[in-house]
């Protein structure tokens, strides 16, 4: 008989609420890592429209540098590998979890240990940040609702560390 491994996610699913922000942990997503040169060529292999400016979003794909994208789809979703093609799509679903920051003081708790100015993210930008010492990738989805894919190994620290700033806010 075979068993099938199931992961599970490294924090608690159980929001942490607080006045003014919640902290939660969100919906498992597929992810991919996309490189190449010749953004049309990846658009066509992936089939996928692709953001041509760093820091914009279209269709859960994100351009996080001059030839780097991050595409997050539903659980579950495939997309083609661009076989033979001068480019990388690389599958890194299990790589990163997501928590999920929402209300108005979302952006002080992130702010909190960020050293860009958040208040200059436009709803749907996407950088890669840090978080005192951890790299995330930060995703505006909304005035008052982030998105942060963290690194698995990362996840527990980064969210009680979110967790503690938002226990602090005055």
């Amino acid at each position: 008989m075979v068993d099938l491994a199931t992961r599970n996610a490294p924090v608690t699913a159980d929001p942490a609420e607080f006045p003014g922000v919640s902290i939660a942990l969100g919906a498992p997503l597929a992810r991919w890592s996309l490189r190449a040169r010749d953004a049309k060529a990846l658009a066509k292999a992936v089939g996928h429209k692709v953001p041509g400016k760093i820091g914009t979003t279209e269709g859960g794909m994100a351009c996080l540098g001059p030839d780097e994208w991050l595409l997050r789809l539903p659980e579950g979703s495939t997309i083609p590998v661009g076989e033979s093609l001068p480019l990388s799509v690389v599958d890194i679903s299990e790589r990163a979890i997501t928590l999920v920051l929402e209300g108005p003081r979302a952006i002080d708790v992130l702010q909190s240990g960020a050293p860009r100015d958040l208040s200059k993210f436009a709803v749907g930008e996407a950088r890669r940040t840090i978080y005192e010492t951890v790299e995330m990738v930060l995703i505006r989805e909304g005035e008052e609702r982030w998105a942060v894919d963290v690194w698995r190994s990362f996840a527990p620290w980064l969210r009680e560390a979110l967790v503690t700033a938002a226990s602090h806010l005055r």
